[in-house]
């Protein structure tokens, strides 16, 4: 594991938060840089085929070591950080042989506490990094990144171990929705791939949200308040009469696991003009489509209501679930669960209640589930990641390329 935890702390040193406000690709500028540093490391490495294009997407290949015909087969990670926190000037901490009780981020106030996070009772005499608390840390995705890297390196310095064709790939804007839009599916060459970009140890996902966004636009009056009367519609009490008509138990922090959610995610507030923006989220397509019907019923219901003033609905399709991409594939999962098993991982097959670059590939004919980075908490300042965690990934990148190797030859 020569080099993993330097590779990572050096990759979050970069400020790559991505913009949904930029049309451009990539949306920030940070992300090129990093870009620019990690196709200078591939290519120290002697990887082939590095290739960093005009839109910040770096691709990479190691060759097969092995004479019989292997798929081949690659492994994806995102280059952005969320737009949720902070990544500028992030700066880790190392706690070492965790025994429990809350940490201390920075100089501050603020804690990492098992009772707030209880996933931190079971890593006990593990060795954590975290935040400062000031910043996300960016192990999304830039452990991922590492923990590709690392692999790659491992198989270049252990010519023993065989394997076939394997692919990297790094995009941008994962975190925004657009991280496999300028993808190039064909000339990444793999038959099917991997991101890592999961959570904790075991994570093994290949199914995910169907989702759609919700733009509910409120229209009002401004009139003087001091002549108001009978004459303003001030467009943020609509906006707060529309979130009272949305089902309070159904969003993200009271469901779980296959549980669609309503989130009301940002407010642009205004008497004239008040828009809620909401994801929608569902694993069944049916379901998503009940919940946008749900929407522009209640949209109707307060149009009735209202003397003056208006609302409107505006709803985009962002991605689909991945699984029906990946089910047909078998030999997809079978191969990453092995490889955990023969690495004393025990797989955890789990949805992702979210969306990845690998649910836009699929769909685009690259089958690609998901795989643990051992992270936790991501999008925040309470982010943090195990070192045992980030071990464990490389070695089963390392494994899923042995164990395709060996299965094309039997």
């Amino acid at each position: 594991m020569d080099n993993l935890i330097e590779r990572f702390l050096r990759y979050v040193s970069f400020e790559t938060q991505s913009n949904p406000a930029n049309a451009q690709c990539p949306s920030t500028e940070g992300q090129r840089v990093l870009a620019q540093q990690l196709k200078d490391e591939l290519v120290e490495l002697g990887l082939s085929d590095v290739t960093l294009d005009d839109n910040g997407y770096l691709t990479a290949r190691l060759p097969s070591n092995v004479s019989h015909e292997v798929p081949a087969i690659g492994f994806i990670a995102h280059m952005d950080t969320a737009p949720d926190a902070s990544g500028k000037d992030v700066k880790p901490q190392i706690v070492e042989n965790y025994q429990g009780g809350d940490i201390a981020l920075g100089i501050g106030d603020e804690v990492l506490s098992p009772i707030q996070y209880p996933d931190l009772n079971k890593l006990h005499g593990h060795n954590l990094i975290t935040t400062d608390g000031t910043t996300l840390l960016g192990a999304d995705n830039k452990a991922g990144i590492a923990e590709i890297i690392t692999a790659i390196a491992h198989l270049k310095a252990n010519p023993e171990i065989p394997h076939g064709d394997i692919c990297i790939g790094f995009t941008p804007d994962e975190e925004i929705g657009r991280g496999a839009n300028l993808f190039d599916v064909e000339k990444f060459g793999a038959k099917w791939a991997y991101t890592i970009d999961g959570g904790p140890v075991g994570e093994l996902e290949y199914e995910n949200f169907n989702a759609t966004s919700a733009d509910v636009i409120c229209h009002g009056i401004n009139v003087h308040p001091g002549t108001a009367k009978d004459k303003m519609v001030n467009a943020m009490n609509i906006a707060a009469q529309f979130q009272l008509m949305m089902p309070a138990e159904e969003t993200p922090e009271c469901t779980e696991g296959y549980e669609g959610f309503y989130h009301l995610k940002s407010m642009e507030p205004a008497v004239a003009r008040t828009e809620l923006g909401y994801i929608i989220r569902d694993f069944d397509r049916e379901g998503l489509e009940r919940r946008k019907a749900f929407m522009q019923s209640k949209v109707d219901e307060l149009n009735s209501q209202l003397k003056k003033g208006r609302v409107e609905l505006v709803l985009t399709d962002c991605y689909n679930n991945m699984r029906e991409m990946v089910e047909p594939h078998p030999h997809i999962i079978e191969f990453a669960k092995q490889a955990m098993i023969d690495c004393d991982v025990q797989p955890l097959i789990k949805p992702i209640r979210g969306g990845t670059d690998g649910a836009r590939l699929s769909f685009m004919g690259l089958p690609c589930p998901n795989i643990f980075t051992g992270g936790y908490n991501f999008h925040g300042i309470h982010e943090f990641i195990t070192i045992e965690g980030m071990e464990q990934a490389v070695k089963v990148i390392v494994k899923i390329a042995e164990n395709t190797a060996k299965s094309a030859q039997a």
